[in-house]
């Protein structure tokens, strides 16, 4: 089945699946998909508290991932999907990798780079573009994210 047969919404469940995970591991609540021929070829989440390192974002764990596993530096036949709209870092990770497609949930007014603050993936002075989609499945992005932050609120 073709990438284009099945809905984003479809794929931003398994990324939803990744960001539960992450919250039940104290990680913020950010789950990542790389859909290749629509299908899922790699799944991630936000390990940065368990690396101790601010470069384990969902999306740079699962753009490693897919590299390893094509063996390709260039990933120009997947879509990538995550919940969270992405960071200035991630948003060039995912241009430097030839994503083809980026769907994010949530748009983060903060950090976002890819509509929010600032649209890195599809800024024309760049030698590739990426197509962004976003606010797929929001409120369910959204509710993970608030989750998790009314929780550390009330532990400080």
């Amino acid at each position: 089945m073709k990438t284009e047969e099945k809905s984003p919404e479809v794929f931003m469940e398994a990324a939803i699946k990744e960001a539960e995970k992450a919250l039940t591991e104290g990680e913020i609540p950010v789950g990542c998909v790389i859909v290749k021929d629509g299908e899922i070829l790699v799944s991630a989440r936000n390990t940065v508290e368990r690396e101790g390192s601010p470069l384990c974002h969902a999306e740079m764990n699962a753009l490693r991932q897919a590299n390893l596993l094509t063996g390709k530096k260039f990933l120009s036949d997947c879509d990538l999907y995550v919940t969270v709209e992405p960071c200035a870092m991630c948003a060039g990770a995912i241009l430097n990798a030839r994503i083809r497609k980026l769907y994010y949930g949530v748009s983060e007014p903060k950090t976002g780079c890819c509509g929010s603050n600032y649209s890195i993936c599809e800024d024309s002075r760049f030698n590739w573009r990426t197509e962004v989609f976003g606010e797929i499945k929001e409120e369910k992005c959204r509710r993970l994210l608030t989750e998790f932050f009314t929780a550390r609120r009330e532990k400080c």
